[in-house]
């Protein structure tokens, strides 16, 4: 497999997993405050990546700790936080289209800061404009799109957060260091950050919870999945392809979290949500389309 195809194919394993999380936060929620899951499942993923690749980053500049530290505090402590606190405010098919303009965000963050990284074209945008009118297809199939400023603001927030740490990531990459050290010394930053945030919400440090065999199964899927997996997988394929082209994969987290619903809820996909979804994959490949052809050209 060529360096390209790993790129992709680790993107595509992140959102695999990414897209199926909301069922396993949903049975934690019923016992579990949001910032317990987040502080559990990183600290979690944290002291498995410390297990997986125990060697030590050394000689690291200030400027370098400093990249890691912002990249903890968007990607980790302020995403989560910022999406979370957005879903108490506004609903969550709202909060699902914001969130996927990522990319958009991406894109104008990487054109700004790393000049001549990645070049947009036109087919990104048009991939763009195809995939967010198949999300909103998905997420507003049956109900109405209410604005509700405060939690819509959140959740544009969130998005430009996880633009941030996308950028952030490539930036990282060039120092050279093996990612899961990269990306543990990120989820470092981000539970330090996490923790006066523990004092400000609901958060209760028993663990006797735990106890409950499946509530323990779905925060490990959480931590050691979504949290110590994805985020290596993730700096991987950002570290190979470009913060762009990675970021495009959050379109189909929509299309995940509809196929997952049938299969493990057993809820129906109507003709709206399955015309959204092949929007949003048309969208996808219209995106990656160019991309891909240039790099085989430059091959």
């Amino acid at each position: 497999m060529n360096k390209q195809a790993t790129g992709h194919l680790a993107a595509l394993i992140t959102i695999l997993i990414w897209g199926t999380t909301f069922i396993s936060t949903k049975v934690l929620l019923i016992d579990f405050a949001p910032i317990e899951i987040l502080f559990f499942r990183f600290v979690m993923g944290f002291l498995a990546l410390i297990v997986s690749y125990p060697r030590r980053i050394r000689g690291t500049t200030g400027r370098q700790e400093a990249l890691f530290a912002a990249a903890g505090l968007c990607g980790v402590c302020l995403y989560y936080l910022l999406e979370n606190i957005a879903l108490t405010y506004t609903f969550a098919s709202n909060v699902g289209v914001i969130i996927s303009i990522a990319p958009f965000f991406t894109a104008i963050l990487t054109h700004l800061f790393m000049k001549g990284e990645e070049k947009l074209e036109i087919n990104f945008f048009a991939g763009f404009i195809v995939a967010m009118v198949g999300i909103c297809l998905i997420s507003f199939n049956g109900a109405k799109m209410q604005l509700n400023p405060l939690g819509d603001l959140l959740a544009v927030a969130a998005a430009i957060v996880w633009a941030c740490y996308s950028v952030l990531t490539r930036k990282i990459s060039a120092f050279g260091y093996h990612t899961i050290q990269t990306t543990r010394r990120v989820f470092a930053y981000g539970i330090l950050f996490m923790i006066p945030a523990l004092f400000l919400f609901d958060f209760h440090p028993g663990t006797e919870r735990f106890y409950n065999p499946v509530y323990l199964g779905n925060m490990i899927f959480l931590g050691l999945g979504a949290s110590a997996l994805c985020f290596v997988t993730w700096n991987t394929s950002v570290k190979i392809l470009g913060a762009v082209k990675t970021s495009i994969y959050i379109y189909l987290v929509p299309v995940i979290t509809v196929t997952t619903s049938a299969l493990i809820l057993h809820e129906n996909i109507t003709i709206l949500s399955g015309a959204g979804t092949i929007l949003t994959l048309l969208g996808l490949f219209l995106s990656e389309y160019r991309g891909k052809t240039k790099t085989q050209e430059e091959i």
